[in-house]
């Protein structure tokens, strides 16, 4: 499994609820590697909220320390590495400056944004369209943990409008985040409304990466097309700063569908 690039993780130490010292980072990044990614950009939570406030630059000077230590270490194992540095921005207000390029995924013109309290309210386009008006391209973690999608899905296809797209997680095709989750993100995948897969890894020794198991199910359901454009093609295109190409919808293999959904080994 060679070929993978990942701009979904939570690696930097002790900023979050990922990777709390220098050790684990530098332990789960080789994880990743070893299963097979070969370009990560890190992205650490941010609430926009915390930007209205008037120590926001010392804030983010936290992270600047803590992601030069990781990335002077990471230099010196791995030289050869494309690995960069973005956030995960809780839209919990008006997205922040968007000149700062620390708020991008790794230089590039594309944010990785998720909501507030798990929950796809109606302003969801609306916020999107200002993000994209600014000159950036959004990018919606992990749609299918969210709480408010209508059976339509409507609420998906306005964000897709709006100029964003779709990051699903890796784990939520392993079980990860439960059967709606997983439920959630095949409809998306049949519905050919994804964009990308990434791991979402929040870097802890104790902490499963759900990439090569996610991975392999998506294949088991008839997705090894799909896998290619979503895991390697599309987020390659984003680390070069270009958007995605579109994903065909998926056309499961109904027998192992049924396995699936019953939780059945194999």
């Amino acid at each position: 499994m060679a070929g993978y690039a990942d701009f979904h993780s939570h690696l930097i130490p002790g900023v979050d609820d990922g990777s709390q010292t220098l050790a684990e980072a530098v332990h789960s990044l080789e994880r990743m590697l070893d299963a097979g990614i070969t370009r990560v950009i890190t992205t650490p939570h941010l609430s926009a909220s915390i930007a209205t406030t008037h120590d926001f630059a010392a804030y983010l000077g936290l992270f600047d320390r803590r992601w030069n230590m990781l990335r002077d270490v990471v230099r010196d194992r791995h030289p050869d590495l494309d690995f960069r540095r973005g956030f995960e921005v809780r839209l919990d207000a008006a997205f922040p400056d968007t000149q700062d390029e620390r708020l991008r995924l790794g230089g590039t013109r594309f944010v990785l944004v998720e909501w507030h309290g798990f929950r796809a309210h109606g302003e969801t386009p609306e916020m999107l369209e200002r993000i994209a008006a600014g000159g950036l391209t959004p990018v919606v973690a992990h749609p299918e943990r969210y709480y408010g999608i209508d059976e339509r899905l409507d609420v998906v296809r306005a964000w897709k409008s709006a100029g964003a797209f779709l990051q699903g997680n890796y784990g939520s095709l392993a079980g990860q985040n439960g059967p709606r989750a997983r439920d959630l993100l095949i409809r998306l995948l049949r519905e050919g409304l994804l964009d990308y897969l990434c791991s979402d890894f929040h870097g802890r020794p104790d902490y499963t990466l759900y990439f090569p198991p996610g991975a392999d199910r998506l294949r088991r359901l008839g997705g090894a097309a799909q896998l290619e454009l979503l895991g390697k093609v599309n987020p390659g295109r984003l680390f070069d700063d270009r958007p995605p190409f579109p994903v065909p919808p998926l056309v499961v293999d109904e027998q192992e569908s049924d396995r699936f959904a019953s939780g059945s080994p194999g």
